[in-house]
């Protein structure tokens, strides 16, 4: 039996006599494993921006947003019996103490910009309590947030989020200036840290981008800031309302607030407590359906679920790519057993054993597939940076990427490469040794 690397170094010869044979034989792994690489990190990029763009909601949180109901939705008593989305929801959520944390209203005013001097910045103006800190994903980078004495004093404080703030004041400290915000003065706070948004879209739930966000005290905008409301105005005996026409007249309530931010002590309870919220809402809004309930932890699920196909069907199609490859090396190799035919006979005629010439030819199509592998990878890894940089997605190639391009490399090499193997060592030597 020959010495391994006599047989690798045999093996190496070969193929290098043969540099542009090779070399195009090469190109069929080359590409397919490039695919793999560069499909995989795209997949793996969107799986983690998915899953940083839903932690922002809060994976232990359930969030109810107040929606506009539509006239097919109900009656006209229920409409007006409904009170829309509102503080007493938040109460009585709140009741069950045992499973939830905290309830935090949100209420976003229609103040598009804020004020400091004659700059001017686009924002969110979001009313909110103490507790949105605790249900939030965001921090406080400098200063403070709101307080209960913010809330019992009607403060006309702010605390502004990372984006915001570098609009108005650049690189200057803003705790303790006063911005304008509507028609009324604000003192700075404090400062959010800045959060990465992505591109702000996961499973068609658009995200906002918190660092333009500028949070008050709820109490504070309840008495001093005017609810705008878009539509007509309408007062009767249970206040006002919004109204609509579909053939006939029908009136719904004004949302007291825009949104609840629901947090679950445990998030194995998420879906039993959605379902006790839905329950409760649908009592108190008379079954109208004028809010809607938003389950990050769902959302999160049907986005792994989502991306684990995308992520079957890419690696399918750049699967094909190797599968491809490897009939080009069998392809080659075969040729090559048939170019080398009179040298298999000399050898086996000078003592070479069937194994020895076996493992030659199966090494060669080894080494072409791993070599391939290695000029594949430095493709894919400059693929994967040219698409994040040329589109804006985010790409991140996994260690389980290249583990399984190297193995699936090796196992197309070992496949393709065993029956042209298996011919060379089966040749007769006499009639071999007569090959012209």
């Amino acid at each position: 039996m020959i010495d391994a690397r006599v047989v690798l170094s045999l093996a190496m010869e070969s193929l290098r006599s043969h540099k542009l044979r090779t070399a195009l034989t090469m190109l069929g792994v080359i590409f397919g494993v490039a695919a793999v690489v560069s499909m995989l990190s795209i997949g793996e990029g969107a799986k983690r921006e998915a899953m940083e763009q839903i932690s922002i909601l809060g994976i232990n949180n359930v969030i109810v947003r107040a929606r506009t109901p539509e006239a097919g939705d109900g009656p006209v008593e229920s409409f007006q019996r409904s009170p829309g989305l509102g503080v007493a929801d938040a109460e009585n959520i709140a009741l069950y103490s045992d499973l939830i944390s905290n309830v935090v209203p949100q209420r976003f005013e229609a103040i598009p910009t804020i004020r400091s001097g004659s700059i001017e910045a686009p924002v969110r103006v979001v009313a909110t309590t103490p507790k949105f800190i605790y249900s939030s994903s965001i921090e406080v980078d400098s200063g403070r947030f709101i307080t209960d004495a913010d809330m019992r004093d009607f403060s006309q404080i702010c605390v502004l989020g990372a984006k915001a703030r570098r609009a108005l004041f650049a690189f200057d400290d803003p705790i303790g200036r006063m911005v304008r915000i509507g028609d009324l003065d604000f003192s700075v706070v404090g400062v959010m840290a800045d959060k990465y948004i992505g591109r702000g879209k996961v499973e068609g739930l658009e995200l906002k981008n918190l660092n333009e966000d500028v949070y008050i005290p709820y109490s504070t905008a309840v008495k001093k800031i005017e609810r705008a409301i878009t539509g007509e105005r309408i007062y009767g005996g249970r206040g006002m309302f919004f109204s609509f026409q579909t053939g006939e007249e029908r009136n719904y309530n004004v949302p007291e607030v825009d949104q609840l931010t629901i947090t679950v002590k445990d998030v194995a309870m998420v879906p039993p407590v959605t379902l006790l919220v839905q329950r409760i809402l649908e009592r108190r809004h008379a079954g109208i359906p004028d809010y809607e309930v938003v389950v990050p932890e769902s959302l999160l699920r049907q986005s792994q679920k989502t991306q684990r196909i995308f992520n079957i069907v890419m690696g399918a199609i750049a699967g094909l790519s190797l599968l491809v490859g490897g009939i080009g090396i069998m392809n080659i190799m075969l040729a090559t057993v048939l170019e080398r035919t009179r040298e298999i006979g000399t050898r086996r005629a000078v003592g070479a054993t069937r194994g020895d010439i076996l493992r030659q030819f199966l090494l060669e199509s080894v080494v072409i597939c791993l070599v391939g592998c290695m000029a594949g990878l430095i493709v894919g890894l400059t693929l994967s940076k040219g698409i994040s940089l040329y589109a804006g997605w985010p790409t991140i190639v996994s260690p389980f990427a290249i583990l399984l391009a190297v193995g699936v490399s090796t196992f197309v090499g070992l496949v393709f490469g065993v029956y042209p193997a298996r011919k060379a060592a089966t040749l007769d030597v006499i009639d071999a040794l007569r090959y012209e």
